[in-house]
Protein backbone atom coordinates (compact mmCIF):
# COMPACT_ATOMS: atom_id res chain seq x y z
CA UNK A 1 0.00 0.00 0.00
CA UNK A 2 1.20 3.51 -0.85
CA UNK A 3 0.89 6.03 1.95
CA UNK A 4 2.64 9.00 0.35
CA UNK A 5 -0.02 9.57 -2.29
CA UNK A 6 -3.81 9.48 -1.99
CA UNK A 7 -5.97 7.60 -4.46
CA UNK A 8 -7.53 10.82 -5.74
CA UNK A 9 -4.10 12.28 -6.43
CA UNK A 10 -3.01 9.12 -8.23
CA UNK A 11 -6.10 9.05 -10.45
CA UNK A 12 -5.78 12.74 -11.26
CA UNK A 13 -2.11 12.33 -12.08
CA UNK A 14 -2.87 9.39 -14.41
CA UNK A 15 -5.80 11.12 -16.12
CA UNK A 16 -3.91 14.09 -17.54
CA UNK A 17 -1.32 12.23 -19.67
CA UNK A 18 -4.00 9.82 -20.88
CA UNK A 19 -6.19 12.67 -22.04
CA UNK A 20 -3.25 14.46 -23.64
CA UNK A 21 -2.08 11.36 -25.46
CA UNK A 22 -5.60 10.62 -26.65
CA UNK A 23 -6.15 14.13 -27.99
CA UNK A 24 -2.81 14.15 -29.84
CA UNK A 25 -3.53 10.73 -31.36
CA UNK A 26 -7.01 11.83 -32.44
CA UNK A 27 -5.50 14.90 -34.08
CA UNK A 28 -3.17 12.56 -35.96
CA UNK A 29 -6.23 10.52 -36.97
CA UNK A 30 -7.85 13.69 -38.33
CA UNK A 31 -4.79 14.21 -40.53
CA UNK A 32 -5.03 10.57 -41.58
CA UNK A 33 -8.69 11.03 -42.46
CA UNK A 34 -7.69 13.74 -44.94
CA UNK A 35 -4.72 11.84 -46.40
CA UNK A 36 -6.30 8.37 -46.48
CA UNK A 37 -10.02 8.50 -45.63
CA UNK A 38 -10.67 4.84 -46.46
CA UNK A 39 -7.92 3.62 -44.14
CA UNK A 40 -9.04 6.05 -41.45
CA UNK A 41 -12.57 4.59 -41.35
CA UNK A 42 -11.23 1.04 -41.21
CA UNK A 43 -8.88 1.73 -38.32
CA UNK A 44 -11.32 3.97 -36.51
CA UNK A 45 -14.07 1.33 -36.69
CA UNK A 46 -11.76 -1.19 -35.02
CA UNK A 47 -10.91 1.30 -32.25
CA UNK A 48 -14.54 2.20 -31.56
CA UNK A 49 -15.67 -1.43 -31.51
CA UNK A 50 -12.97 -2.38 -29.00
CA UNK A 51 -13.62 0.40 -26.48
CA UNK A 52 -17.37 0.03 -26.88
CA UNK A 53 -16.91 -3.63 -26.00
CA UNK A 54 -15.17 -2.74 -22.74
CA UNK A 55 -18.01 -0.41 -21.75
CA UNK A 56 -20.78 -2.84 -22.74
CA UNK A 57 -18.97 -5.80 -21.21
CA UNK A 58 -18.74 -3.86 -17.95
CA UNK A 59 -22.50 -3.25 -18.14
CA UNK A 60 -23.13 -6.98 -18.59
CA UNK A 61 -20.88 -8.00 -15.67
CA UNK A 62 -22.40 -5.28 -13.46
CA UNK A 63 -25.92 -6.59 -14.12
CA UNK A 64 -24.80 -10.20 -13.67
CA UNK A 65 -23.27 -9.37 -10.30
CA UNK A 66 -26.38 -7.42 -9.23
CA UNK A 67 -28.59 -10.43 -10.00
CA UNK A 68 -26.36 -13.06 -8.40
CA UNK A 69 -24.90 -11.05 -5.53
CA UNK A 70 -21.71 -12.07 -3.81
CA UNK A 71 -18.87 -10.34 -2.03
CA UNK A 72 -16.60 -10.84 -5.07
CA UNK A 73 -18.33 -7.89 -6.72
CA UNK A 74 -17.50 -5.33 -4.01
CA UNK A 75 -13.97 -4.42 -5.27
CA UNK A 76 -15.02 -4.16 -8.94
CA UNK A 77 -18.43 -2.55 -8.59
CA UNK A 78 -17.22 1.06 -8.89
CA UNK A 79 -14.89 0.35 -11.86
CA UNK A 80 -17.78 -1.40 -13.61
CA UNK A 81 -20.19 1.46 -12.94
CA UNK A 82 -17.66 4.05 -14.05
CA UNK A 83 -17.04 2.15 -17.29
CA UNK A 84 -20.78 2.05 -18.04
CA UNK A 85 -21.03 5.82 -17.61
CA UNK A 86 -18.65 6.29 -20.55
CA UNK A 87 -21.34 5.16 -23.00
CA UNK A 88 -22.35 8.75 -23.96
CA UNK A 89 -18.73 9.33 -24.99
CA UNK A 90 -18.75 6.05 -26.91
CA UNK A 91 -21.85 7.19 -28.80
CA UNK A 92 -20.07 10.43 -29.71
CA UNK A 93 -17.08 8.49 -31.02
CA UNK A 94 -19.29 6.63 -33.49
CA UNK A 95 -20.55 9.80 -35.20
CA UNK A 96 -17.59 10.11 -37.64
CA UNK A 97 -18.23 6.55 -38.81
CA UNK A 98 -21.63 7.58 -40.16
CA UNK A 99 -19.78 9.55 -42.84
CA UNK A 100 -17.83 6.45 -43.85
CA UNK A 101 -20.60 3.87 -44.21
CA UNK A 102 -20.24 3.68 -47.99
CA UNK A 103 -16.50 3.22 -47.61
CA UNK A 104 -16.86 0.43 -45.06
CA UNK A 105 -19.98 -1.47 -46.07
CA UNK A 106 -20.73 -2.94 -49.46
CA UNK A 107 -24.46 -2.88 -48.77
CA UNK A 108 -24.37 0.91 -48.26
CA UNK A 109 -23.35 1.48 -51.90
CA UNK A 110 -26.48 1.52 -54.14
CA UNK A 111 -24.53 0.51 -57.27
CA UNK A 112 -23.31 -2.65 -55.51
CA UNK A 113 -26.80 -3.54 -54.32
CA UNK A 114 -28.24 -3.22 -57.83
CA UNK A 115 -25.90 -5.81 -59.31
CA UNK A 116 -25.85 -8.27 -56.40
CA UNK A 117 -28.95 -10.49 -55.85
CA UNK A 118 -27.93 -11.35 -52.27
CA UNK A 119 -27.56 -7.68 -51.31
CA UNK A 120 -30.92 -6.94 -52.94
CA UNK A 121 -32.50 -9.68 -50.84
CA UNK A 122 -30.98 -8.24 -47.65
CA UNK A 123 -31.69 -4.60 -48.55
CA UNK A 124 -34.86 -4.31 -46.40
CA UNK A 125 -32.63 -4.82 -43.35
CA UNK A 126 -29.22 -3.65 -44.58
CA UNK A 127 -29.88 -0.08 -45.60
CA UNK A 128 -28.49 3.15 -44.19
CA UNK A 129 -31.64 4.72 -42.65
CA UNK A 130 -32.65 1.50 -40.88
CA UNK A 131 -29.04 0.90 -39.83
CA UNK A 132 -28.85 4.31 -38.15
CA UNK A 133 -32.29 3.87 -36.61
CA UNK A 134 -31.29 0.58 -35.04
CA UNK A 135 -28.13 2.17 -33.70
CA UNK A 136 -30.16 4.88 -31.97
CA UNK A 137 -32.44 2.20 -30.50
CA UNK A 138 -29.48 0.23 -29.12
CA UNK A 139 -27.99 3.36 -27.55
CA UNK A 140 -31.33 4.30 -26.01
CA UNK A 141 -31.70 0.85 -24.44
CA UNK A 142 -28.15 0.87 -23.07
CA UNK A 143 -28.52 4.46 -21.91
CA UNK A 144 -31.66 3.68 -19.90
CA UNK A 145 -29.98 0.71 -18.23
CA UNK A 146 -26.89 2.75 -17.37
CA UNK A 147 -28.94 5.68 -16.09
CA UNK A 148 -31.12 3.73 -13.68
CA UNK A 149 -28.39 1.34 -12.52
CA UNK A 150 -26.17 4.27 -11.57
CA UNK A 151 -28.97 6.44 -10.22
CA UNK A 152 -30.27 3.74 -7.90
CA UNK A 153 -26.72 2.83 -6.91
CA UNK A 154 -26.18 6.46 -5.90
CA UNK A 155 -29.41 6.41 -3.90
CA UNK A 156 -28.27 3.20 -2.23
CA UNK A 157 -25.07 4.96 -1.14
CA UNK A 158 -27.07 7.74 0.49
CA UNK A 159 -30.01 5.78 1.95
CA UNK A 160 -29.97 1.98 1.60
CA UNK A 161 -33.24 0.06 1.47
CA UNK A 162 -34.47 -3.38 0.48
CA UNK A 163 -36.72 -1.74 -2.10
CA UNK A 164 -33.73 -0.27 -3.92
CA UNK A 165 -31.90 -3.60 -3.86
CA UNK A 166 -34.97 -5.28 -5.33
CA UNK A 167 -35.32 -2.67 -8.06
CA UNK A 168 -31.68 -3.07 -9.04
CA UNK A 169 -32.10 -6.84 -9.25
CA UNK A 170 -35.26 -6.65 -11.36
CA UNK A 171 -33.73 -4.09 -13.71
CA UNK A 172 -30.60 -6.18 -14.10
CA UNK A 173 -32.58 -9.36 -14.77
CA UNK A 174 -34.46 -7.76 -17.65
CA UNK A 175 -31.39 -5.78 -18.64
CA UNK A 176 -29.36 -8.92 -19.26
CA UNK A 177 -32.00 -10.08 -21.75
CA UNK A 178 -32.04 -6.66 -23.42
CA UNK A 179 -28.24 -6.62 -23.49
CA UNK A 180 -28.10 -10.03 -25.17
CA UNK A 181 -30.57 -9.03 -27.88
CA UNK A 182 -29.17 -5.58 -28.61
CA UNK A 183 -25.51 -6.63 -28.66
CA UNK A 184 -26.34 -9.55 -30.95
CA UNK A 185 -27.92 -7.21 -33.51
CA UNK A 186 -25.28 -4.54 -32.92
CA UNK A 187 -22.52 -7.04 -33.72
CA UNK A 188 -24.36 -8.11 -36.87
CA UNK A 189 -24.80 -4.49 -37.97
CA UNK A 190 -21.35 -3.07 -37.29
CA UNK A 191 -19.05 -6.08 -37.73
CA UNK A 192 -20.65 -9.08 -39.41
CA UNK A 193 -22.24 -7.00 -42.17
CA UNK A 194 -18.76 -5.97 -43.30
CA UNK A 195 -19.05 -9.27 -45.17
CA UNK A 196 -22.74 -9.31 -46.11
CA UNK A 197 -22.58 -12.60 -48.00
CA UNK A 198 -21.47 -14.46 -44.85
CA UNK A 199 -23.38 -15.18 -41.67
CA UNK A 200 -23.03 -17.16 -38.47
CA UNK A 201 -25.64 -17.92 -35.83
CA UNK A 202 -22.83 -18.03 -33.24
CA UNK A 203 -21.48 -14.57 -34.05
CA UNK A 204 -23.55 -12.61 -31.54
CA UNK A 205 -22.82 -15.08 -28.75
CA UNK A 206 -19.11 -14.91 -29.58
CA UNK A 207 -19.12 -11.10 -29.33
CA UNK A 208 -21.12 -11.19 -26.09
CA UNK A 209 -18.64 -13.66 -24.57
CA UNK A 210 -15.73 -11.46 -25.68
CA UNK A 211 -17.30 -8.28 -24.32
CA UNK A 212 -18.11 -9.81 -20.94
CA UNK A 213 -14.60 -11.24 -20.69
CA UNK A 214 -13.03 -7.91 -21.65
CA UNK A 215 -15.21 -5.92 -19.24
CA UNK A 216 -14.47 -8.27 -16.35
CA UNK A 217 -10.74 -8.37 -17.08
CA UNK A 218 -10.59 -4.58 -17.29
CA UNK A 219 -12.43 -4.15 -13.97
CA UNK A 220 -10.26 -6.76 -12.24
CA UNK A 221 -7.05 -5.11 -13.48
CA UNK A 222 -8.25 -1.69 -12.29
CA UNK A 223 -9.32 -3.04 -8.90
CA UNK A 224 -5.99 -4.79 -8.30
CA UNK A 225 -4.04 -1.66 -9.25
CA UNK A 226 -6.22 0.50 -6.99
CA UNK A 227 -5.81 -1.95 -4.10
CA UNK A 228 -2.38 -0.44 -3.50
CA UNK A 229 -4.24 2.53 -2.01
CA UNK A 230 -6.81 2.98 0.71
CA UNK A 231 -9.70 2.38 1.07
CA UNK A 232 -9.59 -0.63 -1.28
CA UNK A 233 -6.41 -1.96 0.32
CA UNK A 234 -8.36 -2.77 3.50
CA UNK A 235 -11.28 -4.40 1.71
CA UNK A 236 -9.85 -6.36 -1.23
CA UNK A 237 -9.07 -9.72 0.37
CA UNK A 238 -7.14 -12.68 -1.00
CA UNK A 239 -10.39 -14.64 -1.02
CA UNK A 240 -12.04 -12.05 -3.24
CA UNK A 241 -9.07 -12.12 -5.60
CA UNK A 242 -9.44 -15.88 -5.72
CA UNK A 243 -13.16 -15.56 -6.54
CA UNK A 244 -12.51 -13.03 -9.29
CA UNK A 245 -9.73 -15.19 -10.70
CA UNK A 246 -12.04 -18.20 -10.86
CA UNK A 247 -14.72 -16.10 -12.57
CA UNK A 248 -12.16 -14.79 -15.05
CA UNK A 249 -11.06 -18.37 -15.67
CA UNK A 250 -14.68 -19.38 -16.37
CA UNK A 251 -15.18 -16.49 -18.80
CA UNK A 252 -11.99 -17.42 -20.67
CA UNK A 253 -13.28 -20.98 -21.01
CA UNK A 254 -16.68 -19.75 -22.22
CA UNK A 255 -15.11 -17.49 -24.86
CA UNK A 256 -12.88 -20.33 -26.06
CA UNK A 257 -15.82 -22.73 -26.20
CA UNK A 258 -17.98 -20.36 -28.24
CA UNK A 259 -15.15 -19.42 -30.61
CA UNK A 260 -14.18 -23.04 -31.21
CA UNK A 261 -17.84 -24.03 -31.67
CA UNK A 262 -18.24 -21.54 -34.51
CA UNK A 263 -15.04 -22.80 -36.14
CA UNK A 264 -16.09 -26.44 -35.77
CA UNK A 265 -19.60 -25.91 -37.14
CA UNK A 266 -18.43 -23.94 -40.17
CA UNK A 267 -15.49 -26.23 -40.95
CA UNK A 268 -17.62 -29.37 -40.60
CA UNK A 269 -20.34 -27.90 -42.81
CA UNK A 270 -17.75 -27.14 -45.52
CA UNK A 271 -20.10 -24.77 -47.36
CA UNK A 272 -18.57 -22.49 -50.02
CA UNK A 273 -20.36 -19.40 -48.67
CA UNK A 274 -19.00 -19.94 -45.13
CA UNK A 275 -15.48 -21.41 -45.43
CA UNK A 276 -13.93 -18.28 -47.08
CA UNK A 277 -14.45 -16.33 -43.83
CA UNK A 278 -11.86 -18.50 -42.10
CA UNK A 279 -9.64 -18.81 -45.16
CA UNK A 280 -9.18 -15.02 -45.15
CA UNK A 281 -8.07 -15.18 -41.54
CA UNK A 282 -5.75 -18.16 -41.87
CA UNK A 283 -3.63 -17.12 -44.85
CA UNK A 284 -1.35 -14.29 -45.90
CA UNK A 285 0.09 -13.83 -42.41
CA UNK A 286 -3.29 -13.55 -40.67
CA UNK A 287 -2.94 -17.12 -39.42
CA UNK A 288 -0.38 -15.95 -36.86
CA UNK A 289 -3.15 -13.98 -35.19
CA UNK A 290 -5.16 -17.17 -34.85
CA UNK A 291 -2.19 -18.92 -33.25
CA UNK A 292 -1.63 -15.95 -30.91
CA UNK A 293 -5.26 -16.08 -29.82
CA UNK A 294 -5.03 -19.78 -29.02
CA UNK A 295 -1.78 -19.38 -27.07
CA UNK A 296 -2.18 -15.98 -25.39
CA UNK A 297 -5.95 -15.58 -25.17
CA UNK A 298 -6.70 -19.10 -23.98
CA UNK A 299 -3.78 -21.41 -23.23
CA UNK A 300 -1.53 -19.05 -21.22
CA UNK A 301 -4.35 -17.56 -19.04
CA UNK A 302 -5.66 -21.11 -18.55
CA UNK A 303 -2.30 -22.35 -17.30
CA UNK A 304 -1.56 -19.28 -15.17
CA UNK A 305 -4.92 -19.40 -13.40
CA UNK A 306 -5.02 -23.17 -12.96
CA UNK A 307 -2.99 -23.39 -9.69
CA UNK A 308 -5.18 -22.94 -6.63
CA UNK A 309 -3.12 -20.11 -5.14
CA UNK A 310 -2.32 -18.21 -8.34
CA UNK A 311 -5.42 -16.03 -8.28
CA UNK A 312 -4.67 -14.87 -4.75
CA UNK A 313 -1.43 -13.32 -6.00
CA UNK A 314 -2.32 -9.75 -7.07
CA UNK A 315 0.56 -9.56 -9.55
CA UNK A 316 -0.47 -12.73 -11.36
CA UNK A 317 -4.15 -11.76 -11.33
CA UNK A 318 -3.48 -8.26 -12.67
CA UNK A 319 -1.04 -9.59 -15.26
CA UNK A 320 -3.52 -12.15 -16.59
CA UNK A 321 -6.33 -9.56 -16.64
CA UNK A 322 -4.22 -7.06 -18.60
CA UNK A 323 -3.12 -9.80 -21.01
CA UNK A 324 -6.77 -10.68 -21.67
CA UNK A 325 -7.66 -7.03 -22.34
CA UNK A 326 -4.78 -6.79 -24.82
CA UNK A 327 -5.84 -10.02 -26.53
CA UNK A 328 -9.41 -8.79 -26.81
CA UNK A 329 -7.97 -6.02 -29.00
CA UNK A 330 -6.05 -8.58 -31.06
CA UNK A 331 -9.17 -10.71 -31.46
CA UNK A 332 -11.26 -7.80 -32.76
CA UNK A 333 -8.47 -6.71 -35.09
CA UNK A 334 -8.42 -10.26 -36.47
CA UNK A 335 -12.19 -10.18 -36.97
CA UNK A 336 -12.28 -6.80 -38.74
CA UNK A 337 -9.08 -6.04 -40.66
CA UNK A 338 -8.81 -9.14 -42.92
CA UNK A 339 -12.07 -7.99 -44.55
CA UNK A 340 -10.14 -5.18 -46.20
CA UNK A 341 -6.87 -7.04 -46.81
CA UNK A 342 -7.69 -10.74 -47.27
CA UNK A 343 -4.66 -11.72 -49.34
CA UNK A 344 -1.93 -10.55 -46.95
CA UNK A 345 -1.40 -9.12 -43.50
CA UNK A 346 -1.01 -5.34 -43.46
CA UNK A 347 -0.58 -2.73 -40.74
CA UNK A 348 -1.07 1.02 -41.06
CA UNK A 349 -0.01 3.69 -38.59
CA UNK A 350 -3.70 4.57 -38.16
CA UNK A 351 -4.24 1.07 -36.75
CA UNK A 352 -2.20 2.28 -33.77
CA UNK A 353 -3.25 5.93 -33.67
CA UNK A 354 -7.01 5.25 -33.65
CA UNK A 355 -7.18 2.89 -30.64
CA UNK A 356 -4.67 5.05 -28.75
CA UNK A 357 -6.68 8.19 -29.48
CA UNK A 358 -10.08 6.75 -28.63
CA UNK A 359 -8.63 4.80 -25.70
CA UNK A 360 -6.74 7.72 -24.19
CA UNK A 361 -9.83 9.91 -24.06
CA UNK A 362 -12.01 7.00 -22.93
CA UNK A 363 -9.66 6.08 -20.08
CA UNK A 364 -9.39 9.70 -18.94
CA UNK A 365 -13.19 9.95 -18.90
CA UNK A 366 -13.40 6.63 -17.03
CA UNK A 367 -10.92 7.78 -14.37
CA UNK A 368 -12.83 11.03 -13.91
CA UNK A 369 -16.03 9.08 -13.25
CA UNK A 370 -14.13 6.83 -10.85
CA UNK A 371 -13.35 9.85 -8.66
CA UNK A 372 -16.98 11.01 -8.47
CA UNK A 373 -18.20 8.39 -6.00
CA UNK A 374 -16.76 6.52 -3.01
CA UNK A 375 -14.68 3.60 -4.23
CA UNK A 376 -16.21 1.25 -1.65
CA UNK A 377 -20.01 0.69 -1.85
CA UNK A 378 -20.48 0.36 1.90
CA UNK A 379 -24.27 0.04 1.63
CA UNK A 380 -24.05 -2.85 -0.80
CA UNK A 381 -26.01 -5.84 0.60
CA UNK A 382 -22.88 -8.00 0.43
CA UNK A 383 -20.49 -5.52 2.02
CA UNK A 384 -20.68 -7.14 5.46
CA UNK A 385 -19.80 -10.53 3.96
CA UNK A 386 -16.91 -8.95 2.09
CA UNK A 387 -15.48 -7.52 5.30
CA UNK A 388 -15.81 -10.91 6.97
CA UNK A 389 -13.34 -12.41 4.49
CA UNK A 390 -9.79 -12.97 5.57
CA UNK A 391 -7.75 -9.90 4.71
CA UNK A 392 -4.55 -10.13 2.60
Amino acid sequence: MRNSETLLEALTRARRPLLGTGVVALMACAVGAVLSPQQFFRSYLFACVFWTGIALGSLAVLMLRTVTGGSWGIPIRRPLESATRTLPLVALFFVPLLFGLKSLYEWARPEEVLRDPILKHKAPYLNVPFFIGRGVLYLAAWGLLVYFLNRWSDEQDRAPSEGLDRKLQLLSSGGLVAYGLTVTFWSIDWIMSLEPHWFSTMYGVMLIAGQALGGLAFAVAVAVLLSRYEPLASVFSAEQRHDLGKLLFAFVMFWAYVSFSQYLIIWAGNLPEEIPWYLKRLQGGWGWFGIALIVLHFLLPFLLMMPAGANRNPKILAGVALLIVAMRMVDLFWLIRPVFSPSRFTLHWLDFAAPIGVGGVWLAFFLWHLTQRPLIPRNDPDFVNAMAHEQP
